[in-house]
């Protein structure tokens, strides 16, 4: 259990590291094509260096959801790709009737802060009941 953790873990760095290594040559080449163009300017004052940065710029966003997710909604991570495999394997049991994969955790398990706190305050008082 221990090696598979620090698998999963080493593994998890490495993409990191990866993207950071992306990023950073992604800058590099972005100044250089930018001084580039300072340089060639003349007598033409054509900007070029954002054609060839923009492309890549899209795939250099595409890494970074690949690896972090979506900012701000949970989506695309490590959580969210537990609960989204969760849903199919129960939706593939109940479809073919197979239930010797192991079922996802019931939802009172998996219940948030939120809606715990939701059904603390019920919309009644205990004196209204009979």
């Amino acid at each position: 259990m221990r090696d598979e953790i620090y698998h999963k873990a080493r593994k998890r760095l490495k993409a990191k590291k990866g993207f950071f290594k992306h990023l950073s040559v992604y800058i590099s080449v972005g100044l250089f094509f930018f001084i580039m163009n300072m340089v060639t300017l003349g007598n033409d004052p054509e900007l070029w260096f954002f054609f060839p940065m923009l492309p890549w710029g899209i795939g250099l966003l595409i890494h970074y959801f690949s690896i972090f997710g979506l900012p701000f909604s949970g989506a695309l991570t490590e959580e969210w790709e537990k609960k989204e495999m969760e849903k199919e394997i129960d939706r593939a049991r109940r479809e073919y009737g197979d239930y010797s994969l192991p079922a996802p955790k019931e939802r009172e398990d998996r219940m948030e802060l939120k809606e715990l706190e939701k059904e603390k305050q019920p919309g009644w008082n205990k004196e209204d009941l009979v």
